[in-house]
């Protein structure tokens, strides 16, 4: 029976946990239920196992970040070659460099488990305790974007990847935060089962669709919204709705309530782009995404509202705009 062996820290965030546990229960619960129907996916007829989920920390009781109490085992369970022990994120504190992800013998025991041939993961500051186990020296890794500097800072023989949702590197999986537990989760099942499997239990769990780990962190609709500019917002929860639409600069005016100068003129300000561009950059990144799933340029061109493939060409070609310095409010 697979075991999934989560190591909580104090401060868990709850979906840096739960995302994950909860994919590979319904990835269980899935291949259960198909060998039922006929599909057979255990081997020579038999049944296939569930994964077996586990709790273990340094103490009985861990506060999670969210205020929720979680039991945990303080002995760890016996692991198996199959068995992979996750590390989900806690509410790290910047600035505190010598501050202990974990206790030396968890550090010892993870570094145990990835020489016995074990895959070892984590999520969002997990990846601290990971390099506290010597586990990210000389290897890529990732973190949440907030956290990059810390963790590059603390584990200098590591390389860590910016703006990324996970890095694999011989059997040390890391991820970025909060909901790219489900990203790595995903990726896992679809590497021991199938893309099929995962695409799934993506379903069942209403995920949009299972992102690729080279996919951004912050979308464009987060990476241009950290201003307070009221007008601005208005006009970009109209484009991000009707984004694949033509949208006409007077319409976008009229509903907003301002001219289109000053509209043009806020958004500038606000967000580095003009109305159109912020557009095209959201098209963009939704035709990334479907290339990613395989789908030709020209049909993903067509998917995101270009006319033709030739936009979406030249604006892959283009470097990506950054977002705005918003220290002082837009107007």
């Amino acid at each position: 029976m697979p075991q999934i062996v989560f190591l909580l820290v104090p401060g868990v965030h709850l979906l840096d946990l739960a995302g994950p546990a909860q994919v590979f229960s319904a990835t269980g619960d899935l291949l259960v239920d198909a060998h039922q129907g006929g599909h057979g996916d255990g081997p020579h007829g038999t049944t296939p196992p569930r994964y077996r989920l586990a709790y273990v920390a340094e103490q009985d009781a861990v506060t999670s970040a969210q205020g929720l109490t979680v039991q945990a085992a303080t002995a760890w369970p016996a692991l198996g070659p199959g068995d992979i022990v996750v590390v989900p994120g806690w509410r790290w504190r910047t600035g505190d460099p010598h501050a202990a992800a974990v206790a030396a013998a968890t550090a010892r025991r993870l570094a145990a488990r990835h020489a016995r041939g074990g895959l070892v993961a984590s999520v969002c500051a997990g990846a601290f305790a990971l390099g506290d186990a010597g586990l990210l020296a000389g290897r890529p890794c990732t973190t949440h974007h907030e956290i990059q500097d810390d963790l590059a800072r603390r584990h200098p023989r590591a390389t860590v990847v910016p703006d990324v949702l996970y890095v694999t590197d011989d059997r040390v999986v890391t991820s970025a935060g909060i909901a790219s537990g489900i990203d790595l989760a995903l990726h896992l099942v679809a590497a021991r089962h199938g893309p099929g499997t995962a695409a799934r239990v993506a379903r069942s769990m209403v995920v949009y669709a299972r992102r690729n780990g080279d996919e951004p962190q912050a979308s464009a609709m987060l990476r241009h919204r950290a201003h307070l500019s009221d007008t601005v917002h208005r006009a970009q929860d109209l484009i991000d709705a009707r984004y694949t639409a033509p949208l006409p600069l007077a319409g976008l005016a009229a509903a907003t309530g301002v001219s289109e100068r000053t509209l043009t003129r806020r958004f500038a300000a606000a967000t580095g782009l003009s109305p159109l561009r912020y557009q095209q950059e959201l098209r963009l990144e939704h035709a990334e995404h479907l290339i990613g799933q395989g789908a030709t340029t020209d049909a993903a061109a067509r998917a995101v509202g270009f006319t033709d493939a030739r936009m979406l060409r030249r604006l892959r070609a283009q470097p990506r705009p950054a977002a705005a310095d918003t220290r002082a409010p837009a107007r």
